[in-house]
């Protein structure tokens, strides 16, 4: 979704056929350019660097951790970003956001950051000290979105998250068929992520105060920064209060569900 002046408006449902076929919707003036301009004053204070003196910029990435700070709990659950949880996941099937993280921050550099591979966001299993080994299932367990919060402007050289239009759809078809348990990132990396690789891309470019709500299934990527202003964006998860069912009785599924029936055919 794409607004064009400041008023924060509901999905339509041209947004939600969309959600449905790419795996993402971009909700521009999700939470005010204000509250941005607060939340980042205390993650520049958090890096340890001085927002006006590059020199002090000697990373390609700095992470950090989960915020709860009053800016954040309010970047998170505005009433638009309410309203479109509840006509992606369902209303009363998600957890409303205490915090905002992770947070990797971005700054312009030529040294390789080490951590732009492609991925899809796993859920349980995180246990195990080998994070190659957490899991995903079919049904998402844990996960009801992916969602990346932009808290600074950002353009196409400023190191904006890679996405593959549609490879929510692929990988629902392989997690198909490994049932409740699910598959590692090992294993889908295995294959490129259900051989989603020749899919188009698109680019989360936005103004700070857009969103970004992704189908937990879209794969996804960093990439270097080679702009000139570091890039602070949050991905946290939308954390679903009950499973997805791929099987209603009443037939009332919501678009994420809607999403993986499409991709095994059942819709």
């Amino acid at each position: 979704m794409t607004a064009h002046d400041n008023s924060p408006r509901a999905l339509g449902d041209g947004d939600i056929d969309n959600f449905i076929r790419d795996g993402f919707v971009r909700v521009d003036h999700a939470f005010p350019r204000e509250v941005a301009d607060e939340a980042r004053a205390i993650l520049w204070r958090d890096t340890g660097c001085d927002p006006a003196d590059p020199a002090t910029w000697t990373r390609p990435v700095i992470r950090l951790g989960l915020y709860g700070q009053p800016p954040f709990v309010a970047a998170a659950n505005t009433a638009v970003l309410r309203d479109a949880y509840d006509k992606l996941v369902g209303r009363d099937r998600w957890l409303p956001c205490a915090a905002l993280g992770t947070f990797p921050v971005r700054f312009p550099s030529p040294v390789d950051p080490g951590d732009a591979g492609w991925h899809v966001n796993v859920s349980f299993g995180v246990d195990n000290p080998d994070f190659m080994e957490w899991r995903v299932n079919g049904v998402s367990k844990g996960r009801a979105l992916l969602m990346l919060f932009l808290f600074s402007d950002v353009g196409e050289d400023d190191a904006p998250t890679r996405i593959r239009v549609g490879s929510h759809l692929a990988i629902a078809r392989r997690l198909a068929p490994a049932g409740d348990a699910g598959l590692t990132l090992r294993e889908l990396v295995a294959d490129d992520f259900g051989g989603s690789a020749q899919l188009p891309e698109a680019r989360a470019v936005g103004e700070a105060g857009t969103v970004y709500l992704c189908h937990p299934f879209l794969v996804h990527a960093a990439q270097p920064h080679r702009g000139t202003r570091p890039r602070f964006l949050a991905q946290p998860p939308l954390q679903a209060r009950e499973p997805f069912r791929l099987e209603r009785a009443d037939g009332d599924y919501v678009p994420v569900e809607a999403a993986i029936r499409r991709a095994l055919g059942r819709e």
